[in-house]
Order: structure tokens, then sequence, then C-alpha cells
């Protein structure tokens, strides 16, 4: 067995979509990025790769390569995934934080576990999505970002 954590963070920026676990979000901000920003799936595949001893998402995806521009996270994702079962792991189980002041999130949460689930190649019942708020402080409370982490189980 072997563990991964993974954390990420983004600037919230007026005129880009919020996108977060390859949901769409209506909100009046989106993530800053060279992806489309989706600040929870990169925290997922960084877990991923953590674990399985394979860098982090800005080695394999670099934002430096405009072959990622505007990249849609949950196809790095299956990438991610590709890579891990290459070493031969299989992911048992996934526990996400994501943490907004703002928006509310929890009616996208059965999706974004869906979405993540799908692209793993596992049952929903192995990712686990929760939203919290830091209660208005930090750069979170002040609607400057959205951070998340992420742990992981892999076994091989």
């Amino acid at each position: 067995m072997r563990i991964g954590h993974g954390y990420d963070v983004h600037k919230l920026v007026e005129k880009r979509d919020l996108i977060l676990g390859g949901v769409k979000i209506p909100f009046e901000k989106g993530l800053l990025g060279h992806s489309d920003a989706d600040v929870l799936l990169h925290a997922v595949s960084d877990a991923l790769l953590g674990a399985a001893g394979l860098r982090d998402i800005g080695y394999h995806f670099p934002d430096t390569d405009p072959a990622y521009k505007d990249a849609d996270s949950l196809e790095l994702l299956r990438q991610v995934a590709k890579k891990i079962a290459d070493r031969n792991y299989r992911v048992s189980n996934v526990d996400v934080t994501l943490i907004a002041q703002r928006p509310k999130v929890g009616k996208y949460i059965p999706e974004m576990v869906q979405n993540i689930a799908d692209a793993l190649g596992v049952t929903p019942d192995r990712v686990n999505v929760k939203a919290t708020t830091e209660e208005g402080l930090g750069f979170t409370g002040n609607l400057e970002g959205i951070s998340c982490h992420a742990v992981c189980l892999l076994e091989e």
C-alpha cells in the first residue's frame, strides 16, 4: 500500500468559468490557471502521482507547454490514472477536502464523485469529496482563491 497527499490552490478571478471536480459551477468568478484550473482535480492528481512516486502534476503537464492551455483536468486525471495503472497500482480510495468560502458546492458533490470515479475506473464508494469554509479567514475566506487537499491509498 502507498499513501499520497495532494494540495492545490488557485486565485479567483473575473471572466473565467468555475470548474470543480469536473463540474461547471455557476459563480461570478472562476479560477485562474493555464488549464481549466480545477483545483480539486489537481489535488487528486497530485495525491495519486505522489503515492506512486511519480512527482507531481506540474512535472507531467507543465504550464509552459501550450498543449495544456485550457486543458480539461478530467482528461489529465484520466492520464494520471493510466500512469498509475502502468506502474501496477490500483486506487483503493481517494478523500478530498475543498476549501472555499463561496460558492456552496454541496449539491454538486455527487457529480464530482462520479466524475472522479469514472476517470479513475473505480466505483463511487471509493471516492469521498467534502467541502468546508475557513469562517471568513485567510485568502479563501476573503474570496481571493480556493484550495483543496486530497489523500489517496494505492494498492499493488
